[in-house]
């Protein structure tokens, strides 16, 4: 039995663990990697390649990196890889139709989310910000409509209450990729058939911003600590202090009954404690403009945190990370 020939796209880490895996199943032939440029990154803001490309490149594959898929040209290494099939993961960039119609038995999406929920970016942070109690990976048929193809299969897992985005998305990572290899057979010979995605349920975590992450110490201390792990590792959350920006990289919802306003601080046991909406919140760590990160009770120690001191309490035009249902679809590869 022949070889499936497989063209993959992807770009983060999270999108690494199922293209190892695919490469490792005698069952395909990886043709071709294709992920996005490599972009500038850190404070020298050299060029680093994505996550995908350096464990192509550790596997042997080839790679591809266009900045978009538009022209013909731009396509040909596409038609040059004689694909039986697509297998995207995170690549960033939605397919139109003459990107779809060039495997010869369709293209596969596996998307960090249960579908219909949470299509398109970010679904990790989003569904983490938004208090679900559990998430999972979908893998679904490709058309032109915005994650909103038949599902193949799909499985779960709790989002446990010190998940941030980054822990989740390498379970997800991890989970994606077994549901892969485990269930893309099926899709291929035919015994296994797509299902329609439900039109109820259907949710849009819209792209992030670097001021999502700031902090509205007027939400609940819940809403705010769940915040504070979504926004792990970008943004970062992050609050104003005077005229300082502080970014607090972990925080645990307090027992501490306060009244005070919001964003003020209290010392209690040694630790800083910030009053939100509703309850307040206990800060583990936290990171000062051009310092390293340190633990937030050495803050007190070193009065960076003291007693009385107040946060900027609400950003101005909030946005919800889930913008609901949208109609419509972008054809930019």
């Amino acid at each position: 039995m022949s070889r499936i020939r497989i063209v993959y796209f992807g770009t983060p880490a999270y999108a690494v663990p199922a293209l190892e895996a695919v490469a490792n199943e005698e069952r395909f032939a990886v043709a071709l990697v294709v992920t996005q440029p490599d972009r500038p990154a850190g404070r020298g803001h050299r060029l680093a390649p994505p996550p995908v490309k350096e464990a192509a490149l550790a596997l042997g594959l080839p790679v591809y990196q266009p900045a978009s898929l538009r022209t013909v040209e731009a396509r040909q290494p596409l038609l040059d890889a004689d694909a039986d099939l697509f297998i995207v993961a995170a690549f960033g960039l939605i397919f139109g139709e003459k990107t779809l119609a060039i495997p010869r038995r369709g293209a596969v999406n596996l998307h960090a989310s249960l579908l219909p929920a949470y299509r398109g970016a970010n679904p990790i942070a989003a569904a983490i910000a938004s208090g679900e109690a559990e998430t999972g990976v979908s893998l679904m048929v490709m058309e032109r409509g915005l994650d909103s193809g038949p599902v193949i299969a799909a499985r779960s897992l709790p989002i446990e209450d010190d998940d941030t985005t980054a822990s989740l998305t390498d379970k997800l990572g991890r989970l994606g990729a077994a549901l892969l290899i485990d269930e893309i057979g099926g899709f291929v010979d035919g015994t296994i058939q797509p299902v329609p995605q439900p039109e109820a349920g259907v949710t849009f975590p819209r792209p992030m911003r670097k001021s999502d992450g700031e902090v509205d110490w007027t939400a609940p201390a819940a809403v705010v600590e769940r915040h504070v792990r979504a926004m792990w590792p970008w943004p970062r959350a992050w609050s104003r202090l005077g005229d300082q920006v502080v970014q607090i990289h972990a925080a645990a919802v307090a027992s501490l009954e306060v009244d005070a306003p919001a964003g003020t601080i209290i010392v209690a046991q040694g630790s800083p404690h910030v009053a939100c909406g509703d309850g307040a919140l206990v800060i583990r760590r936290v990171q000062f403009p051009g310092r390293a990160a340190i633990e937030a009770r050495a803050a007190i120690s070193s009065r960076q945190l003291s007693e009385g001191m107040r946060f900027d309490s609400a950003p101005e035009n909030r946005e919800s990370l889930v913008i609901g249902a949208m109609t419509g679809s972008s054809t930019n590869a």
